[in-house]
């Protein structure tokens, strides 16, 4: 890279003698082996072994490292003096997590490690710019970090945003609207949207959870970003009067907090419809912890949080797992390193090869944000994908409004990824798009890249409780707990073959950005909506 990254600013080098936790990822030998599985539980056509989902010990069998590289890694340590007696181990054994010094890991990794600011927010961080690693280590090792990630909390982006402009509903509005309400869509949804809504839209106001002793809903949370209990309540006496009384659990990982006089609209809005629409399942909210300024001190390790990592790890370590998970947050792809996004991407495969249905909203910026330059010291303007969005393994969520029909919201992040390959279940609805598409946009984006968003939902004037008030919030992160009503382990095989019926194609809009007027939503799936909107009536047959 050669250059501080965008936000952030060299401030000197980091502290010798400054303690911090590093963590090494082993090369899983089995991750291949993982992934044709995956394939093969996801895809309805093997009926053999369709939704055959794997335990933690199976999945931990096909994660654990080789034991030559075991090994090496172990001499390696071993010979930079580093005392591993203490070191963490994940129980597949492929993540090693230690404390170092800083003098120790720019030996180990022949590099130079500086302390790094973020300007808008302050938080100091100490990274590099590039790391090596011996000849030896190179096929046994994936990734070390923190190293080359910048994608701290503060530099992670929320997928909402208030809409000021619009009006939220009154309580007599909202009273109006309640269940029990006839099943035609009301017309104030073309405005605001609430929990019946979405439920008319969607075809899910007639449908009573099953299962709701083993099914849980987990939505992710980072950013110092709380949901309110107290908000909630003010939300269900408001939308959703059979669920007042109700709540969710809030697991705290990594630190993360739970300030209740703190509440955010990122969290309130994820939790308000996750718990909306999916009432009376058991929703968990994962507050995941932030990193504190780095203040150089040589007994105390910094929080060099790698958020997806944190999460991820702290999740497959647990012998139950919710069975939907829905995130709203992302990084412009280009900003985290391969190494790290392709560690990160086979942690998503693991959680869907247990069984897990894995949501992320698609981003905010069309088909890439700001001026959309390259980062590599070229700054070639070309569309810039989301990550985590980009990876194969998720269902990623674009966003509609209106009514009657829906359109295509035009923030509605989608695009190719620079980083992975389309994977199979997608290449004819993709080649279909791209037929179509002709030589437009040629050279600005990756035509054999994972191209999402996979699904859409709306995403315009969500009304959410934020400290007692009604504010009207927007953005992929609504569309994104939306949908996770939805819990059948890695579902992109199903909804792209026999379950794509079950989506209502979207078929006008754009995704402008990086000074283009970006794709055109049309029949059948493209980078604005995807496959669609859920009917969910209609999947539930599919299925």
């Amino acid at each position: 890279m050669g250059r501080d990254p965008r936000g952030w600013q060299m401030k000197g080098p980091a502290p010798s003698n400054h303690i911090f936790e590093l963590r090494i990822g082993l090369k899983q030998d089995g991750m291949d082996k993982l992934i044709e599985n995956l394939m093969e539980i996801s895809d309805p056509h093997m009926q053999g072994t369709y939704a055959q989902h794997l335990t933690k010990e199976e999945t931990d069998a096909f994660l654990a490292p080789h034991a030559d590289s075991t090994a090496v890694v172990e001499e390696w340590l071993f010979f930079h003096g580093i005392d591993t007696s203490s070191a963490q181990r994940s129980d597949a054994g492929d993540w090693i997590k230690l404390q170092v010094s800083v003098d120790q890991a720019e030996r180990m990794l022949g590099t130079k490690y500086d302390v790094y600011q973020h300007g808008p927010s302050g938080e100091q961080v100490v990274r590099t710019l590039s790391y090596s690693l011996p000849k030896e280590l190179l096929s046994h090792v994936d990734v070390v970090t923190p190293t080359t990630y910048f994608g701290t909390l503060r530099s992670m982006k929320k997928t909402s945003f208030l809409q000021p402009d619009r009006k939220p509903l009154t309580d007599e509005e909202a009273a109006a609207l309640r269940f029990g309400s006839d099943a035609a869509v009301p017309s104030s949804c073309a405005s605001t949207i609430t929990p019946t809504c979405l439920r008319d839209l969607y075809n899910t106001s007639t449908y009573i959870p099953a299962a709701t002793n083993v099914n849980k809903l987990g939505v992710a949370g980072y950013l110092d970003e709380f949901a309110n209990t107290a908000d909630l309540q003010s939300f269900f006496k408001k939308f959703r009067t059979d669920a007042v009384g109700s709540s969710f659990t809030t697991v705290q990982v990594n630190g993360g907090g739970n300030d209740q006089t703190d509440p955010g609209v990122e969290a309130n809005l994820d939790i308000q419809y996750t718990t909306g629409i999916s009432f009376p399942t058991p929703n968990i909210y994962y507050s995941t912890g932030g990193s504190p300024p780095f203040a150089p001190d040589s007994n105390t390790p910094t929080n060099t949080n790698e958020p997806y990592l944190d999460f991820l790890n702290f999740l497959l370590a647990q012998s139950t797992i919710p069975q939907t998970l829905t995130t709203s947050y992302g990084d412009d792809e280009q900003t985290v390193p391969l190494d790290y996004a392709t560690s990160v991407c086979n942690l998503f495969a693991t959680l869907g090869s247990r069984g897990t249905t894995i949501f992320f909203s698609s981003g905010d910026d069309g088909v890439g944000a700001g001026n959309c330059q390259t980062n590599d010291g070229k700054g070639t303007v070309i569309f810039q994908p989301n990550f985590p969005a980009s990876c194969p393994f998720v269902t990623t969520v674009g966003a509609t409004t209106r009514v009657n029909p829906e359109v295509a919201a035009s923030f509605s992040g989608g695009g190719f990824s620079r980083y992975f390959a389309a994977p199979s279940y997608q290449t004819t609805a993709v080649n279909t798009f791209l037929n179509g598409l002709g030589t437009k946009f040629n050279g600005l984006f990756n035509k054999t890249g994972r191209a999402y968003p996979d699904v859409s939902a709306q995403g315009e004037a969500f009304q959410v409780i934020v400290g007692g008030r009604t504010e009207s919030v927007a953005g992929t992160s609504a569309s994104s707990p939306t949908t996770a009503g939805t819990s059948l382990g890695f579902i992109n095989p199903l909804i792209y073959s026999t379950a794509s019926s079950g989506f209502t194609d979207i078929t006008s809009g754009t995704n402008p950005g990086c000074g283009t007027t970006g794709f055109t939503a049309g029949k059948g799936w493209d980078p604005v909506t995807g496959l669609g909107t859920p009917n969910f009536l209609k999947l539930q047959t599919l299925v």
